[in-house]
């Protein structure tokens, strides 16, 4: 029998720029009652810290090319300055949180990944989540903030897809819990009209998916994000959720994905 409703919850780096959201944000995740856990990003700081650095981050088609020296960036601000202020700011709400990368607990354990059309660098593939681990941090009423940082086998740290490792989890959780998954970012959900925030699509099952992408209506980072959510219904997720940071109030308007 699985055990009472587990939240797992991805932030994006847009909101935690935005100090009044990201603050309620904080207030309403904290307010959450039962297991929970928050994965975050932080891909536009990182960029303007790799700037301060002298570093040029790479881009292709949005995507982030992870170099040697983008890695070292992305654990020092991901894992580091982000994920601890995450950790204090939860702290300070009555959440005792703990904060983690892939390679606390072997957590998350990835491969590099392969070398295609692109050369993406130290960008990691996820290939297990520990879900015995983090149960015992839950179990110990532990609240788990993972950085989007993922482990090889070998000991090596990779950058990883915040939304992947959000899916990941819940997947690997609900095993033993009744999880639900929620996509949290600028945005109010999906958009049936990109330039309209109010457009919302409430709901979108396989076939609304399959539609939408004919019409070319999801388009860049969305289309990784719903691809996420699909792989997470299949894989015995319960619910997920795509909204903004009032996306835990009652009168919250969001995207629901179904079967």
């Amino acid at each position: 029998m699985k055990k009472s409703g587990l939240k797992v919850v991805k932030i994006g780096g847009k909101l935690i720029e935005n100090e009044n959201k990201f603050r309620g944000f904080l207030e309403d995740f904290s307010a959450l009652e039962g297991p929970k856990i928050l994965v975050h990003g932080g891909g536009n700081f990182a960029t303007e810290m790799a700037l301060k650095l002298g570093y040029k981050t790479k881009m292709i088609d949005g995507r982030r090319i992870t170099d040697e020296n983008a890695l070292k960036v992305i654990i020092m601000t991901y894992g580091g300055l982000i994920n601890k202020s995450i950790v204090a700011k939860l702290q300070t709400k009555n959440c005792n949180a703990i904060g983690l990368c892939g390679a606390d607990g072997k957590s998350i354990i990835s491969k590099r990944r392969e070398v295609k059309e692109i050369d993406f660098g130290f960008v990691g593939d996820i290939e297990e989540v520990n879900a015995k681990f983090i149960g015992s941090l839950l179990e110990q009423n532990i609240i788990p903030v993972f950085s989007a940082i993922s482990c090889t086998k070998e000991g090596e740290l990779l950058n990883t897809n915040g939304d992947s490792v959000a899916a990941e989890i819940a997947k690997a959780m609900s095993t033993h819990y009744k999880t639900s998954l929620y996509y949290c970012f600028e945005k109010k959900g999906v958009l049936a009209n990109a330039a309209d925030d109010d457009s919302i699509i409430e709901k979108i099952d396989k076939n609304k998916y399959k539609e939408l992408l004919e019409k070319n209506v999801i388009s860049d980072g969305m289309l990784p994000k719903l691809h996420n959510c699909f792989q997470a219904l299949d894989h015995g997720v319960s619910n997920i959720y795509l909204g903004n940071a009032s996306i835990f109030q009652d009168n919250s308007q969001h995207t629901k994905i179904t079967q």
